[in-house]
């Protein structure tokens, strides 16, 4: 069985919403840095191998981030 992956939902990512800087607060947490931002106010993006961890899920405080 496939170990679940975070997967943001960019209809409802909105960093400007999150932080007065535009920072992801998920991708500033992960552990494994495989969310990240081009700029502050843009939505992250993936990069790497998810490991799951779902530090992401918990810390998106628009719930934008899903682990499938």
């Amino acid at each position: 069985m496939a170990k679940p992956t975070a997967v943001v939902d960019y209809s409802i990512c909105d960093p400007s919403k999150c932080s007065v800087d535009g920072v992801c607060p998920a991708a500033r947490e992960c552990p494994q840095r495989t969310l990240k931002q081009e700029e502050p106010g843009e939505p992250p993006v993936q990069f790497g191998m998810c490991k799951g961890c779902a530090t992401c899920v918990t810390t998106c405080p628009l719930k934008a981030i899903k682990l499938l």
